[in-house]
């Protein structure tokens, strides 16, 4: 009878811990992480590792994605997640003393800046949720479509908790607060790998480990450029191609239980905001701190010859460089088959107005009006 794929893992894990870092093991821990990568893959996704959301893989929640972002509240069993939910959408989310309350995903949608935010109380996740326990598969997929994910912690309990939490993210192919590596790899039929660095490697990547990793992939052939100091595991993360990069804020509820000292010693953490659901206090800090990671900009309409509508704006997301182009696409899709031009107002004009062809990149507050051609 063969090893099943959490085996080979557990005897993979035990070697590496077994094994000394230094040049000359460079190229054996490399190899040993690609094959545990390798399994990992194959143990969320099915046999073969095939990328998460294909039919092999566990299906998250059924929820269309309405609203101009999406923020998912996930944490452990009576953390408050529900509580959240309903004070900051108003959508009832059944809250009680004991666990497991919230048995499937419940969208509620927030009005902030003008922007309609749907937030997702997602069920409780528990330890081992990557490997399927507890609906956590389903919590987990659910949570890799959102454009961010807050991971909601009771500050009474122990800190080990937010760790357990973040090892079943990363363990579901999610990246937490990191961009995706700056690497071209580019797959070939012949040539054999053409590896290239344009940044100085110090944290164990060169070509023998690239070979040895893209072999354990079954890559004989490839273009491989690192534009960028990275590790083995982010190399690995450009092979596999299925890994999300979301931002995630780490958010303390319960505070009304602490002391002065204890949230002293909190607030020397990155990425956190300390709140209480149940007497609504710092509530409008977390509202600040999902609209800046979100990257969210707001774009004001101006019908000719009329004001800018200041109450409806368009919400565009700073990360993709948006232009009137994708602007023009927001409201709908045929406006450009007609746009002749657009006169801007706002920061990204360099005087008020400014006539911009469909390239011109916007800012935060522009007030666009659009001509169509005659």
């Amino acid at each position: 009878m063969s090893e099943g794929p959490q085996v080979k893992i557990d005897a993979l894990e035990a070697e590496m811990a077994r094994t000394q870092k230094n040049k000359a093991t460079n190229y054996h821990l490399g190899t040993l992480k690609a094959k545990i990568a390798k399994l990992k893959s194959e143990l969320i996704n099915g046999p073969g590792g095939k990328s998460a959301g294909t039919k092999n893989a566990e299906r998250g929640f059924e929820v269309s994605k309405s609203g101009d972002t999406r923020v998912g509240l996930v944490g452990f069993p009576s953390v408050g997640k529900s509580t959240l939910l309903t004070t900051l959408t108003g959508t009832r989310s059944e809250a009680a003393a004991y666990e497991f309350t919230t048995l499937t995903c419940i969208p509620g949608t927030m009005k902030y800046k003008g922007a309609r935010i749907q937030v997702l109380d997602l069920p409780g996740i528990i330890e081992g949720a990557a490997d399927g326990k507890g609906r956590g598969k389903q919590v987990i997929a659910t949570a890799r479509t959102c454009n961010m994910i807050l991971v909601i912690l009771d500050a009474g309990k122990p800190l080990t908790h937010k760790k357990i939490i973040e090892q079943e993210l990363i363990s579901f192919g999610i990246r937490i607060n990191q961009k995706p590596p700056n690497v071209k790899l580019v797959k070939k039929d012949k040539g054999g790998v053409n590896y290239q660095e344009i940044a100085l490697q110090t944290k164990g990547m060169n070509s023998e480990v690239a070979r040895l990793v893209l072999r354990e992939y079954k890559v004989a052939c490839a273009e491989v450029i690192l534009r960028e100091d990275i590790t083995v595991d982010q190399f690995i993360d450009v092979i596999e191609g299925n890994r999300s990069y979301v931002p995630v804020l780490y958010v303390f509820n319960k505070i009304d239980s602490l002391t002065i000292e204890e949230l002293d010693i909190l607030d020397q953490m990155p990425n956190y905001v300390p709140i209480s659901s149940q007497h609504e206090w710092n509530l409008e800090e977390l509202m600040e701190e999902i609209w800046n990671r979100c990257n969210m900009l707001r774009i004001y309409t101006k019908p000719k010859g009329k004001s800018p509508d200041y109450d409806e704006p368009v919400i565009l997301h700073s990360q993709g460089n948006p232009s009137v182009e994708h602007f023009c696409n927001r409201l709908h899709k045929s406006i450009m088959n007609e746009f002749s031009h657009a006169f801007v107002w706002g920061k990204s004009a360099k005087h008020q107005p400014q006539r911009c062809g469909k390239d011109h990149l916007l800012m935060d507050e522009d007030i666009v009006q659009i001509c169509k051609k005659v």
